[in-house]
């Protein structure tokens, strides 16, 4: 599958030159094809890690006492975003025949558990961990009743490794009945036939006439309290004569976690053919969530700040026109100065206007690191609403955005030199230590609070935890390959005309004269605004990191992302007008975080989400992860909008101070 997800770019392309005309071709994922099955063809099952909504702290599948396949356990390959989002998926018990319903089939009896043994399991069932088994790509999916309306089913993927009664006494979920639906094929598309090409023509199976693909993957997971002494003799795969055979009922649970006692696991499988087609096989993991109010509150959202903006840049427009407009009224330059200094205060800081910031370094890294994320962003935005990176590739989003982010380190080093070079005026001097410091100030701060993070994991024996090997992989990438591009940018920054101010900058700064209200505090304030673009998306967003579901109306996204992205440049812009105006030129770090305060808000809502829709995390490691994943998060954001915000603002300065008649 991770050598599919490698060329879905070159298959789209295919399917865009060569598959115009064919109805299909709209509806496949680039990166994905159909597996086809004949009657009886054999289909495994795999395994992924434990994973809990109140504990973040994926564990092996293994580590509890599971039955291993009787070839042993194997691992399946696994992509880079797999390894980053801790996925690690293994090969399973779990084999059945197409189409060959099963009675129920002996899988195995652990030895009697230790009290060790019996804890473990016991403290993962008090931590809610969910078993999550793979069938053709597609994870299992579980029905449950809404304790709320009894005739509703709710929808979720994977199962409990067990329940804790009522009476204290704990539970394994043993026996598993399973659903695999399947949909006959007429034949092969042409759609079909183009992938062949590229991925051969076996992985398909064009000459089977049709056959069968794999379209959903349920569970029913049952307690059954079998016989340890009974099955004693048998073998895996053979059918046991037990109360599973009666049916398998959740509500009932039978087979107790205790010390010294062994655990018999066991499994069905029932085959229904379903009118479902392959390529809307994922349609039912992508409605999960509440569909219907996920996509009314994303359009309310997006009417409401369009409308928004669309106030605030027609009140600036005309303001600023009509100040343009007095001005050339009174004559413009020196003979209606006098009075043009009334109507329009920001005219008496054109001789500083463009002066210098403080702390310019600073200011160019911080701009260039948010280009840089700002960019990641868009760019694996776009990719994703494409459909490249498909939930049938696990971890191709992550993947997408390690590989984007080291290679716009190019435009990080142009960026941070560019702005370096205009706020100097031409002078380049010192664009390497620039460039150096743009290479290693953000993706510094987020790998130091990664390689702690995942110390933790690793002493806790969690998958979430990277490889030590990737590790390294990912050290060398960032020094061999993100700081070399990082430093060309720069190097072609310093080579290329800067951006020339319209007015001369006085020798001795101007007085700014004394305010009544802090502008900071219009500053932190302006951050509501383009926090009102991200609230409703951000919550979806904080459940598919931190709940397990499944996120993929990257379209929305991307519309939602062009109204910050605008929304930040308009506020920005506003602040450093109403600055100007009374006569303070130092609107450089104004304008940067005046967008940039929206990471203030973010950080807010992600306290209210712990507190109110996370309430169950456990443990201290959990609450670590959330802590600093959090405020890395924030900081990326404050980055990208402050960076919008500034670049902005300069336009608006430079156009501002372009339009009229001033000495130079």
């Amino acid at each position: 599958m991770a050598s599919s997800c490698t060329i879905s770019a070159f298959l789209l392309i295919l399917l865009l030159t060569h598959s115009a005309h064919s109805p299909a071709a709209a509806f496949y994922l680039p990166g994905s094809y159909p597996q086809r099955y004949r009657p009886g063809d054999t289909l495994a099952a795999k395994v992924n890690s434990l994973t809990s909504p109140s504990s973040k702290l994926p564990y092996p599948y293994y580590s509890l006492p599971f039955c291993a396949p009787p070839d042993g356990v194997r691992h399946a390959a696994e992509s880079l975003g797999e390894l980053l989002l801790g996925d690690r998926i293994e090969t399973s018990p779990y084999r059945f025949s197409m189409l060959n319903n099963t009675a129920p089939l002996f899988l195995c009896r652990t030895d009697p558990l230790s009290p060790g043994a019996a804890g473990l399991i016991k403290s993962r069932i008090d931590d809610a961990y969910q078993v999550n088994l793979l069938l053709d790509t597609l994870p299992v999916m579980r029905y449950v009743k809404n304790p709320i309306a009894p005739d509703v089913l709710l929808r979720s993927t994977g199962f409990p490794v067990g329940v804790r009664a009522d009476d204290g006494e704990y539970y394994v979920y043993n026996h598993l009945s399973l659903t695999v639906l399947v949909n006959k094929q007429k034949g092969t598309t042409r759609v079909e036939s183009l992938m062949a090409t590229a991925d051969g023509a076996e992985l398909i199976g064009l000459n089977n006439g049709g056959g069968y693909t794999v379209v959903g993957f349920e569970v029913v997971p049952c307690s059954v309290d079998h016989d340890a002494a009974s099955v004693k003799d048998n073998n895996m795969y053979d059918e046991i004569a037990s109360k599973a055979a009666a049916g398998c009922d959740p509500s009932v649970v039978g087979m107790r976690v205790q010390g010294d006692r062994s655990l018999v696991f066991s499994y069905e499988v029932a085959f229904v053919e379903s009118g479902v087609e392959w390529p809307s096989r994922w349609d039912a993991y992508l409605e999960m969530g509440g569909a219907r109010v996920h996509w009314f509150s994303i359009l309310n959202s997006i009417v409401v700040v369009a409308f928004l903006a669309a106030i605030v840049l027609v009140i600036l427009l005309r303001t600023v026109r009509r100040d343009l407009g007095q001005y050339e009224e009174l004559g413009g330059g020196e003979a209606g100065g006098a009075q043009a200094d009334e109507l329009a205060g920001w005219k008496l800081v054109a001789g500083d206007v463009f002066r210098a910031p403080s702390h310019p370094v600073l200011l160019c890294v911080l701009t260039a690191d948010g280009v840089r994320n700002l960019g990641m962003g868009v760019v694996t935005i776009v990719f994703a609403a494409l459909g490249f990176m498909s939930p049938a590739c696990r971890g191709a989003l992550v993947t997408g955005m390690f590989c984007f982010y080291l290679v716009l380190g190019v435009a990080a080093g142009f960026t941070a030199v560019g702005v370096w070079k205009t706020v100097r005026q031409g002078d380049a001097a010192g664009w390497k230590a620039v460039a150096w410091r743009a290479s290693f100030a953000f993706p510094g701060v987020g790998f130091a609070v990664f390689t702690v993070l995942n110390c933790v994991l690793w002493y806790n024996g969690s998958t979430g935890a990277v490889p030590f090997l990737l590790f390294l992989v990912i050290l060398l990438l960032w020094f061999f390959v993100s700081v070399p591009l990082t430093l060309a940018g720069g190097l072609v920054a310093s080579r290329v005309r800067h951006v020339e101010f319209p007015v001369k900058t006085n020798k001795i700064a101007r007085q700014v004269p004394a305010a009544q209200c802090s502008p900071w505090v219009f500053v932190a304030a302006a951050g509501t605004l383009p926090f009102g673009t991200l609230f409703i998306e951000l919550f979806f967003i904080m459940s598919s990191l931190w709940l397990g579901r499944v996120y993929y109306v990257f379209g929305f996204l991307l519309v939602v992302l062009a109204l910050l992205v605008t929304v930040c440049a308009e506020v920005s812009v506003v602040l450093t007008y109403m600055g100007l105006c009374v006569e303070d030129w130092r609107w450089w770090w104004r304008a940067f975080f005046a967008s940039g305060s929206v990471a203030l808000y973010i950080l807010g809502y992600a306290v209210y989400y712990l507190v109110f829709d996370l309430h169950s995390l456990a443990g201290p490691v959990s609450a670590a992860l959330y802590v600093g994943y959090s405020l890395l998060m924030a900081l990326a954001v404050m980055l990208a909008t402050g960076a919008v915000g500034l670049g902005a603002s300069f336009c608006f300065v430079h156009y501002l101070f372009s339009s009229i008649s001033l000495p130079k």
